[in-house]
């Protein structure tokens, strides 16, 4: 397994109408930046936008455009009619990694959350860029980083043209 480099940034994005005006604090979004930096990224964020697609695709793609390696979104994933964090995640995606957001999903129903499988969370690139939906719990996050951080150093390698 490759190591992750000292110059790996992540940005964390938070989807919630309710955090972005203020009801709630966000949590997901801070667990998941602090997990984050203790995999050794320099991270931004969270940035905490409704759910929209519109605000979050210009967000997500914003992003890519700005070259960060890893960008990780709590929130949005469910099935309420407001959740849409995957519809405006699949408008960036060049190529989706569907491994990465079914193994979330099983890590999570194997450890005793069955209700993990009703995330509609998507994973793929962009560019140079990997996004991963996660679920909007900090549950959700601590069984994404879990599953993601052992290969988020490999990704990122790939990423930057890195051999197999």
């Amino acid at each position: 397994m490759s190591e992750l480099p000292d110059d790996a940034r992540a940005l964390v994005v938070t989807a919630s109408n309710r955090a972005a005006a203020g009801v709630y604090e966000d949590r997901s979004g801070q667990a998941l930046a602090a997990g984050l930096r203790e995999l050794g990224f320099t991270v931004e964020g969270p940035h905490v936008r409704p759910d929209d697609v519109d605000e979050l695709k210009a967000v997500l793609a914003n992003a890519v455009d700005l070259g960060f390696d890893v960008v990780l979104t709590t929130g949005g994933t469910g099935l309420s009619p407001t959740d849409v964090t995957p519809e405006a995640t699949r408008r960036v995606l060049e190529r989706e990694a569907p491994g990465l957001a079914e193994a979330v999903r099983r890590y999570g129903a194997e450890n005793g959350v069955p209700t993990a499988v009703l995330s509609r969370g998507l994973a793929g690139m962009a560019a140079r860029t990997l996004i991963v939906n996660l679920p909007g719990s900090t549950g959700g996050v601590r069984d994404g980083l879990a599953v993601l951080g052992p290969l988020l150093p490999h990704v990122v390698s790939q990423l930057r043209g890195g051999d197999h």
